[in-house]
């Protein structure tokens, strides 16, 4: 899996659970340039490398030698995770195998509009979003991560109400052994020193300038803690002139990628993960924070509002600076609080967020679908 976004960690998870539970899964999906290693049934059609704010494959939905193979596929159902390009291919073999289409609505598609080139940011979002609602109309059922997406696309008065809730799951192979000393001794941090955490793209999407500019009024607070900002993006630059002119440089890391076999040991190394994106359907490195067992302080908003229960799971606030700034501080003097929040949050994501549970529901899901349109055919 060389793309480390959302998305990918979902398609991910629910393969490898779908396969252990003995069912035959085909992944369909673009090329990823550099070192790939896929496993068998994993097939990439051709793509262009674009440069853009992330590293971006742009697909080429057609190839000869895929067109054979799933040809020759017995195919029961299409999953499509995306609206477009290989979306579309999606509806086309699911119309040619006589088979349902699913999709999952991974994105707030409105909130992606900065991504277009020489397109006002309005326009490109409200256009994403009437595209995607159109895709789905065209599906046989529609998945989102959380209610608060449900609720969303209903918002949209959108026709098809075959909608389901499965949120992605933790793999939980993926967060074995732990070490989160590896990661505190890499950046010289004491044990005495608390440390925050956050993993993201640095995007604007993801808001990560009101996070840099909160933590740094926490940095100047609380000269015992270190923040450690894993990820890459088009803002990387602009977040290291936040910490430097603050004068916080010497206490503010940004580890560039994170490998995903190094998640693990970046979260457990943390004692708070703090989060500002206010574009999530799920937010999936929040469950993953949950299932390592520390606190979180994030935004209020969509997708992350449904994970995160206040004051038990992880502290919600307000997109206000200084209402973030008071929630990190009060977890940073309250070891005992942050403690409980942890257990709780682990103990919830072993209930409700593990690959294994979600995979069920997703299963379950596959099963009434294909029984529907059987009946309807």
């Amino acid at each position: 899996m060389p793309n480390p976004y959302g998305v990918s960690t979902s398609v991910d998870g629910f393969r490898k659970v779908l396969i252990k539970k003995g069912h035959q899964v085909y992944i369909f999906a673009p090329h990823w340039e550099g070192d790939c290693k896929d496993d068998e049934n994993i097939f990439r059609y051709p793509s262009i490398n674009i440069k853009t704010k992330v590293p971006f494959s742009l697909v080429v939905p057609y190839s000869k030698k895929i067109n054979k193979i799933i040809e020759d596929l017995e195919i029961d159902i299409i999953h499509a995770q995306h609206p477009n390009l290989l979306g579309s291919a999606a509806k086309n073999w699911a119309l040619k195998k006589n088979v349902p289409l699913i999709f999952t609505w991974h994105t707030l598609y409105d909130k992606y509009g900065h991504y277009a080139p020489l397109i006002p940011d309005s326009i490109a979002g409200s256009w994403a979003l009437k595209n995607a609602i159109g895709f789905a109309e065209e599906c046989d059922h529609i998945i989102t991560p959380t209610q608060s997406v449900k609720d969303f696309i209903l918002s949209q008065e959108i026709e098809n109400k075959n909608i389901s809730v499965v949120p992605s799951g933790v793999d939980e192979s993926l967060f074995k052994n732990a070490n989160g000393e590896k990661i505190r001794k890499q950046f010289n941090i004491k044990n005495d020193q608390t440390v925050l955490i956050s993993i993201s793209r640095l995007t604007e999407e993801k808001n990560v300038v009101f996070l840099a500019k909160s933590i740094v009024q926490v940095l100047k607070d609380n000269k015992n803690v270190i923040f450690i900002f894993g990820g890459e993006g088009d803002l990387k630059d602009e977040l290291k002139d936040i910490f430097m002119i603050a004068g916080v440089a010497d206490r503010a890391f940004l580890s560039g990628k994170i490998e995903r076999s190094e998640v693990k040991n970046y979260l457990s190394s943390g004692d708070i993960f703090v989060y500002s994106s206010t574009s999530e359907t799920q937010g999936t490195i929040i469950t993953e924070n949950m299932y390592v067992g520390k606190p979180v302080v994030v935004v209020k908003a969509s997708g992350v509002k449904d994970i995160v229960v206040d004051g038990e799971t992880g502290i919600l606030t307000e997109e206000n600076e200084s209402d973030f700034v008071e929630a990190v501080n009060n977890l940073i003097e309250n070891k005992e609080k942050r403690e409980l929040i942890g257990k709780n949050a682990k103990k919830k994501a072993l209930k409700n967020y593990t690959i294994d549970v979600c995979g069920e529901k997703l299963i379950g899901v596959y099963e009434n679908v294909i029984e529907d349109f059987k009946n309807n055919v």
